[in-house]
């Protein structure tokens, strides 16, 4: 009977995940956010202010952007707009791809940068360079993009940004500090592309998925005023004493002394022609998964979508949620989801393979061992890809030590080498679902019934 329970919420959890995936799904994002009507464009929706553009007063349209939900992003203007598209080119992470016919897609590395996106990038550059002031751009920026978009600075090479961009990644630096170096050794990111645009007029549509919904960290915001400068890029590598190739190193001190230029900033005539509208975020997952959850019967509290941190804290905090609900009924009572969204962080210290919300559901699985058997805990990313794995997450209960014991597996030993798809790979709990071509940060379900 416990295992058939267990089974059955394990259902549901997968059920209200692939709800809140589908709730920003990036071709109805598009659509919904951007109407035609009589020659004008409609940007916004019923809960946002529209605003009218007239196409009859631009000569050509051109699309670019870069993002694991571009594809389908383009593929929403494509059939919105049809021939009006002059042409346009994308970088998306492979397989990440839609069947275009107007504008043409760069298949790139992520989350490293490869030379694909490199030719890409440079492409779009040059594309954007082509814009006046009758002309308007079409931008579709979404998770991913930075590495997406990748154009190195001055004489620093890709194989050396590659090697600055895993030394954040494994440091536990925050998607904000690792954006910030980044817009500061590359020529496409803080608002960069914005100026290459100018003066054509650009409508820069983004998908979040970054904590808070800051427009100049999402991509690392190719065409939103940069609010960070060299001297913020300077104190992250300063703070983790990261090493860096010499190249790079002299690139910061460069801008540090003003020899090179600054990203463009709030205030610069540029932004005058750019409207950056946000069209999917976190918190609409959420409250996506919640209608699902609600409708099989579970009160839920949605407990944040800026949440941070290493992501065995968090896992614990989330654990410790469970335990509560079963023992008091407090936040709420059983049946109980509690919801929560953002981007944990992982410091590596072994050598295996997994991502954050893996690693997230192995350290909850520790925590909940043992516990009444009425629980299930959920970790996903909303991309399908967690870290550089075919998993999304993975989902776990109180008896998931239990049986990997009887697989000799030990739980503690996987989790001590970061190693988490390798555990949950030989125990079945991951979450497989295939690139969902969005990405609005992660999704965690903690259910008590």
């Amino acid at each position: 009977m416990t295992e058939d329970l267990l089974r059955k919420m394990r259902g549901e959890a997968e059920a209200i995940f692939k709800a809140s995936v589908r709730r920003v799904d990036p071709y109805e994002a598009t659509r919904k956010f951007v109407g035609l009507k009589k020659g004008k464009l409609k940007l916004g929706t019923e809960e946002s202010s529209v605003i009218d553009l007239s196409l009859d007063g631009f000569d050509r349209v051109f699309v670019v952007g870069g993002g694991k939900a571009a594809a389908p992003m383009a593929k929403a203007l494509e059939d919105l707009l049809g021939s009006r598209i002059e042409r346009g080119l994308i970088n998306v992470k492979y397989g990440f791809t839609e069947p275009l016919s107007r504008i043409d897609i760069q298949e790139a590395g992520h989350p490293l940068p490869d030379q694909q996106g490199v030719a890409g990038t440079k492409k779009i550059l040059d594309l954007l360079a082509e814009g006046k002031d009758t002309d308007l751009v079409f931008s579709l920026i979404s998770g991913g993009g930075s590495a997406l978009l990748p154009l190195p600075a001055g004489a620093i090479t890709l194989e050396e940004k590659q090697a600055v961009t895993k030394r954040l990644l494994e440091c536990g630096a925050s998607i904000d500090e690792i954006n910030t170096v980044r817009k500061h050794i590359s020529f496409s990111k803080g608002g960069q592309m914005a100026r290459a645009a100018f003066p054509a007029t650009t409508v820069n549509l983004m998908l979040s998925d970054v904590v808070g919904d800051s427009m100049d960290v999402i991509a690392s915001g190719p065409f939103v005023p940069d609010s960070t400068t060299f001297q913020d890029a300077w104190e992250i590598v300063s703070r983790y004493a990261l090493s860096l190739p010499e190249s790079v190193r002299a690139y910061l001190k460069e801008g540090l002394n003003g020899n090179v230029p600054e990203t463009p900033k709030k205030g610069d005539p540029l932004f005058e022609k750019v409207h950056n509208f946000i069209i999917g975020s976190n918190i609409l997952a959420l409250e996506a998964a919640q209608k699902a959850a609600e409708a099989m019967g579970y009160a839920c509290l949605i407990l944040s979508s800026m949440v941070e941190g290493e992501t065995r804290e968090v896992a614990k905090v989330h654990a410790a949620l469970a335990k509560e609900i079963l023992q008091t009924g407090r936040p709420i009572p059983p049946p109980a989801c509690i919801i929560s969204g953002g981007e944990t962080t992982v410091t590596i210290r072994g050598k295996g393979l997994g991502g954050r919300n893996q690693e997230f559901s192995l350290a909850a699985a520790l925590e909940i061992a043992g516990i009444s058997e009425r629980v299930v805990v959920l970790s996903g990313g909303t991309d399908g890809n967690d870290g550089p794995t075919s998993a999304a997450g993975a989902i776990v209960d109180p008896l998931t030590i239990e049986r990997s014991e009887g697989l000799g597996l030990r739980a503690v030993e996987f989790l001590n080498e970061n190693d988490s798809y390798h555990f949950f790979e030989r125990t079945g709990e991951l979450l497989v679902t295939g690139p969902t071509k969005t990405n609005v940060m992660d999704v965690r379900l903690v259910m008590v019934r």
